[in-house]
């Protein structure tokens, strides 16, 4: 196992321990752990911020005017 799987698996197992308060499974990698923890979040709404005239295009928002160098 790679070093990067094995860190995935690492932090994998720790966030598994901290939310079910149990052992993680030993026989799934940790991409297939963090994708069944995943699984068992409860749908959400849809993200609003993104519909926030806030961050609409024409809201007034520009950007920082360039230094003449």
């Amino acid at each position: 196992m790679s070093s990067r799987k094995q860190r995935v698996k690492a932090e994998a197992s720790a966030l598994w321990r901290e939310l079910y308060d149990e052992a993680p499974p030993t026989s799934v990698e940790g991409a297939d752990m963090l994708d069944m923890m995943l699984k068992r979040l409860p749908p959400t709404a849809s993200y609003e911020r993104l519909n926030s005239p806030y961050l609409h295009h024409r809201a007034g928002v520009s950007w920082p005017k360039r230094s003449g160098r």
